[in-house]
């Protein structure tokens, strides 16, 4: 495997270099950092646990995710072992959709070595997490930016940062995928800091939570 050498966010510190760096490079960059503060560093430990609780969250509120993986963090659902070993009446009462369940399974039984992903470049870490069925690309890019600390990472599908985009660019409509991803490579080698400062922005512009 080739040696990873990108940046790592570990702390407070990477995140002001990062969104000073941006700030003095995009004025409405550095007009949304003035309005909201350094953006939170949402960093989370890696691993099995991590990837599950992306999977739980897709396509749903803050409030519903956050019950579910209490339900399933309660009743010791959050290993590969237990998921694997788990009926489905047991997945379905923590609130898991059929879907969220098999899901759930493929991720068990794909026997990820997630100490391995910390070093790994990322083009091979979204291409090992893709692989798994129901980890779509803003999963596995959600998944670097916060449990691996990837500086240079972005989630042009996310429809937050696609709004957020649109408000603070003034632009007529929201930047689709690609249009957002080609937007981004300008905020190379920050751009896990400048979805945090858009996130931060949407919250802020739309008053309620963007991102979990």
């Amino acid at each position: 495997m080739t040696p990873m050498k990108e940046r790592i966010i570990l702390g407070p510190g990477c995140l002001r270099e990062g969104a000073e760096w941006l700030a003095a490079r995009e004025p409405r960059l550095a007009e949304a950092l003035a309005i909201t503060g350094l953006p939170p560093l949402r960093r989370r430990p890696d691993g099995f646990a991590a990837l599950l609780n992306i999977i739980v969250s897709q396509q749903l509120s803050v409030a519903a995710a956050d019950s579910i993986w209490k339900r399933m963090s309660s009743g010791g659902l959050v290993t590969a072992e237990a998921i694997a070993a788990a009926d489905e009446q047991a997945l379905r009462a923590c609130g898991l959709s059929r879907p969220k369940i098999r899901y759930a399974r493929a991720l068990a039984a794909a026997g990820i070595d997630f100490a391995a992903l910390r070093a790994a470049p990322l083009d091979q870490v979204i291409a090992t997490l893709t692989a798994v069925p129901g980890i779509g690309r803003w999963s596995a890019e959600i998944y670097a930016m916060f449990a691996l600390g990837r500086a240079d990472v972005f989630a042009p599908a996310d429809l937050a940062l696609q709004e957020a985009t649109r408000l603070l660019f003034g632009l007529p409509e929201r930047p689709q995928g690609h249009a957002l991803r080609e937007m981004a490579r300008a905020w190379a080698p920050w751009r896990a800091v400048a979805a945090r400062m858009l996130w931060a922005y949407y919250r802020v512009a739309k008053q309620r939570e963007g991102i979990r």
